[in-house]
């Protein structure tokens, strides 16, 4: 399908802060700052990439909301099954709190880019300059996880400021998506496989981390089938393609505010941060394949 400019930039945008930013779930400077809270170590790893403990994970994004319990964390996070996110988040405010979990989120996200980067990697106070740019005219309407994050203020250090900003815009573009795809009348399960479908991947396997059941599967599988989105044979037809890019341009289509403030200075941005990202990678500290490239593939 033909891509907008608009949507091909938000996209690029996305892309490139997804290793810079999204790195603060692999890191292992953020393991060993929740095991010192009380967490579990790392679970394994992917590709030498070391993945989060499942209680840290939903207890440390979302303490960026405050001490809310898991019900919020569950709506928040929007594609998760409330029946596993509920208990792990409060077996994770049995361990700590919110504003010690969020420090320790932030110093060891921050740690992982110093260690990989260095401390003042090249283009990095321009990087914060236009990453600031790009969030001030995003609104929080709607947005739990951005305003959540927002509310946490921006440090002076160009390098976490560069990092604090960037999980701001992410998340901005995570809360965009939930709302385009809850006004299309699609649930979590469906957007699962959807997604899947249009990242090229497996039916229920990228899904199966939202810890969603067969049954559960079964039942969004009937009512897409029923909609006609997706044949006999488990693929996409036409209108489910169409109806899933659509999905994304609606999410696309509110950067445009971030991609306004940038103006033609959004390829600079990315020349800084697309380097970084690969570098990110390269040393372990982000899967190889995110979703964006997903995506793109």
């Amino acid at each position: 399908m033909e891509i907008s400019p608009q949507s091909q930039l938000a996209r690029a945008l996305g892309s490139a802060l997804e290793p810079v930013v999204g790195q603060v779930y692999f890191s292992p400077e953020c393991h060993a700052g929740y095991v010192a809270l009380g967490f579990d170590p790392s679970p394994g790893d992917a590709g030498g990439v070391a993945l989060p403990d499942g209680p840290a994970y939903f207890t440390s994004r979302g303490s960026v909301m405050g001490q809310v319990p898991g019900e919020v964390v569950a709506a928040a996070f929007a594609v998760f099954n409330p029946a596993i996110v509920v208990p792990l988040v409060q077996l994770g405010w049995t361990r700590t709190d919110a504003t010690t979990i969020c420090t320790a989120r932030t110093d060891g996200a921050v740690a992982q880019l110093r260690r990989i980067l260095g401390d003042r990697p090249e283009g990095v106070e321009r990087a914060a300059e236009l990453l600031q740019r790009a969030a001030e005219p995003l609104r929080p309407e709607g947005r739990p996880l951005f305003a959540g994050v927002r509310s946490l203020g921006v440090p002076d250090d160009p390098l976490a400021a560069v990092w604090r900003l960037g999980d701001l815009i992410r998340e901005y573009r995570g809360d965009a998506h939930t709302a385009s795809w809850i006004s299309a009348g699609v649930d979590a399960t469906e957007i699962c496989l959807l997604t899947e479908l249009y990242w090229g991947l497996p039916l229920r396997s990228y899904s199966r981390t939202r810890a969603w059941s067969d049954d559960d599967f079964d039942a969004a599988t009937d009512r897409l089938r029923s909609r006609g989105w997706i044949d006999d044979t488990g693929g996409f037809t036409e209108a489910g393609r169409a109806a899933r890019e659509a999905i994304e341009v609606a999410t696309d289509a509110q950067m445009a505010g971030a991609l306004a403030a940038l103006g033609d200075d959004a390829a600079e941005l990315l020349a800084i941060l697309t380097p970084w990202g690969a570098t990110v990678r390269d040393a372990k500290g982000y899967l190889p394949s995110g979703p964006h490239d997903l995506a793109a593939r």
